[in-house]
C-alpha cells in the first residue's frame, strides 16, 4: 500500500478520531465507534476512499516553504 495520507490530513484525522471517541465515552451513541477509522487511516497513512478517488495528500509533505 503506498501512503495517501500526509502528515497534516492524518494529524486533523486523529484529532477528529479521538473526539468521536471522547463523545463515544460520554454515551452520545455507539455511532461515535467510527471515530476508530481516521484513527486507523492516520497511523498506517492510507485511506481507501482516498484511493478510490484517486486522491492524495502526501503532496502537501515535499513541498518547501521558502521565507
Amino acid at each position: 500500500m503506498k501512503k495517501n495520507v500526509g502528515s497534516y490530513d492524518a494529524a486533523v484525522r486523529f484529532v477528529v478520531g479521538c473526539g468521536l471517541l471522547v463523545m463515544f465515552n460520554h454515551n452520545y451513541g455507539s455511532w461515535c465507534l467510527l471515530g476508530l477509522v481516521p484513527i486507523v487511516t492516520a497511523t498506517i497513512g492510507f485511506c481507501p476512499a482516498y484511493r478510490l478517488f484517486r486522491f492524495e495528500t502526501t503532496s502537501c509533505d515535499t513541498h518547501e516553504h521558502h521565507i
